[in-house]
């Protein structure tokens, strides 16, 4: 049986929102809101990967998973891969990376992402929706030009992820979704590649699966979740969260 892991990188010292992690919803912190989505999928392990003790003890504290690794690291990816290392564990197929600033994500489509990427036997596979008129020209709501119509066929293959938008048609666009899931061998070999132009220009690190030819297959979401990043974002999905409470 096909086994998977979900390790959620975190750090406070995020350039645009400084201690995101802990700050806090519905009197919960938003690691800790992102952990227990991670849980409710019923798929495997969770650990919050962190180099950030604070962190650490705000999981562990409220019964949750956490792995201590270095502080510095480039990316979120290369974090949960030292968590994973860390972790020893030899029986693990595919391992998930969910974002730790995404608490609107769904639990059916993490759960929908896991099965059609096991069905479909990919390398890397990440989640994307419909895009709505008000994020197209919003830098912070990454986009990905698929090949063909997922949500029509549910799963395509990435042909880019950009930030900005100019072409008029958009056939095949489609906001992305920040999750991650890779075959533990190809993961492996993403972490040993340098960081590409495209990655470094964009801040965007899955460019550098495709600038290095490894195929990310892209499967379709049926609701929208957007991270934080600033304090706006912040407070606009708190006023969600709180008001569905």
């Amino acid at each position: 049986m096909t086994k998977t892991i979900i390790l959620i990188p975190s750090r406070l010292s995020a350039s645009r929102l400084p201690n995101k992690p802990l700050l806090k919803i519905n009197n919960k912190s938003l690691i800790n809101h992102v952990y227990e989505k991670g849980k409710s999928t019923n798929i495997g392990d969770v650990y919050v990967a962190t180099g950030d003790k604070e962190i650490f003890d705000e999981v562990v504290n409220n019964n949750g998973k956490s792995i201590l690794t270095l502080k510095e690291h480039s990316t979120g990816t290369d974090r949960i891969f030292e968590a994973f290392e860390q972790l020893n564990l030899r029986d693990i197929d595919y391992i998930i990376n969910l974002q730790g600033d995404e608490p609107l994500i769904n639990v059916d489509d993490i759960i929908n992402l896991n099965n059609l990427a096991i069905k479909n036997n990919s390398e890397i596979a990440t989640l994307a929706c419909k895009l709505e008129d008000k994020y197209i020209h919003n830098k912070n709501v990454v986009k990905v030009i698929c090949n063909d119509d997922i949500e029509n066929n549910k799963i395509s293959s990435a042909n880019n992820f950009l930030r900005s938008i100019k072409q008029e048609n958009l056939d095949n666009i489609y906001h992305h979704i920040g999750i991650y899931i890779y075959k533990v061998p190809v993961l492996k070999k993403f972490i040993g590649l340098n960081q590409s132009y495209n990655e470094i220009n964009l801040k965007l690190e899955q460019l550098r699966a495709l600038d290095n030819n490894i195929k990310i297959d892209v499967i379709f979401a049926n609701s929208s979740s957007v991270g934080i990043d600033t304090n706006e974002d912040y407070l606009e999905i708190k006023k969600l969260m709180e008001y569905k409470s």
